[in-house]
């Protein structure tokens, strides 16, 4: 009763049901906030401090922004779900309508420094992407990779712009796009408004995933893991937060001599062998269940598809089994 008295008072005031409702739409940052409802950034803040206090609020920080959304289980789910239905005066419909409306702008703005920031950076990214099959051969390679495996909840570790949450959405039950940069984390925001399945969008590092151990059941690596100085402690972190029996899919580059990408894109390995990558595997406690590759240019693409050891996979005739069917 006293978490409930508490969710009531915290919502017993204007401005905060419009934050609530708000909220319902889309994460926020506290300035986009505070622009939708035309207040301060100290008064939006403290009104959000209060919702937060109440457990109605969740806070996540993103660089040197504070993105927020509704908290997850609780009394407050069936609460807040319950939103668009709650009783507003004729005056009020008309405030929730125009936040609404700004919050359009919000989301127009958003789309607008995506926009910017694929121009800016259009030259580089393509220049790479011409030296190599072309992205929806190998999208369509992934996807094939997937198809019938278990999405789950989904772990996309470098989500760059969100592409790879996009493609695989249709298929995933929830999906944790996850980048070290705030500034694609906007970028990604702003591509995956509007799809049906939940997305988090969350910062952390791939060698520190902020997930709990078997907590999701499939991950995807895409183009990521030639950033990393230490490519086994990244497969090794992933397998910890993977369900025994779940998928870890890699793509990346066959190893090449090309130095001048870990000066002009910060490619710290330049590429990997199906060895390196079946010995990295093994020690994280996966089995390579499959490999391909996609040549075309001087960058040949290769996706690893790797399971998370369960209890059959203990049984040494069906690990037995497993080995010949790979090797043949």
């Amino acid at each position: 009763m006293t978490e409930l008295i508490d969710i009531f008072r915290a919502l017993a005031d204007p401005t905060r049901l419009r934050v609530v409702a708000l909220l319902c739409e889309m994460e926020l940052a506290i300035g986009e906030l505070a622009a939708v409802l035309d207040q301060s950034q100290p008064r939006v803040s403290r009104h959000v401090r209060i919702l937060a206090e109440a457990g109605i609020v969740e806070r996540r920080r993103e660089g040197s922004w504070v993105f927020l959304r509704i908290a997850d289980g609780g009394p407050i789910g069936d609460i807040v779900g319950k939103a668009e239905n709650w009783p507003f005066s004729a005056g009020e419909a008309l405030v929730v309508a125009h936040d609404k409306r700004r919050l359009a702008a919000v989301r127009d703005e958003r789309a607008a420094v995506a926009e910017r920031y694929f121009a800016e950076h259009a030259a580089e990214w393509d220049a790479i992407r011409s030296r190599h099959v072309a992205e929806s051969e190998v999208e369509a390679a992934m996807l094939a990779m997937m198809h019938n495996r278990r999405l789950g909840h989904l772990l996309d570790i470098g989500t760059g712009t969100g592409r790879m949450a996009e493609i695989f959405a249709p298929t995933a039950r929830r999906i944790t796009a996850l980048d070290r940069s705030p500034e694609m984390l906007r970028i990604a925001r702003a591509k995956l408004a509007g799809q049906d399945v939940p997305i988090d969008l969350v910062q952390g590092d791939f060698l520190d995933l902020p997930l709990a151990d078997a907590s999701a059941d499939s991950i995807v690596i895409h183009q990521a893991l030639h950033f990393a100085h230490e490519p086994d402690r990244v497969i090794a972190e992933a397998a910890r937060v993977l369900r025994g029996g779940g998928h870890l899919l890699i793509v990346d580059f066959a190893p090449h001599e090309d130095e001048g990408l870990r000066a002009s894109a910060a490619h710290a390995r330049l590429g990997f062998s199906d060895a390196q990558i079946r010995g990295w595997f093994a020690s994280a406690g996966l089995l390579l269940e499959t490999t391909q590759t996609l040549e075309g240019g001087d960058l040949a693409v290769k996706l690893w598809l790797g399971r998370r050891r369960s209890d059959e996979d203990q049984n040494p005739a069906t690990e037995s089994g497993h080995n010949r069917r790979l090797a043949a």
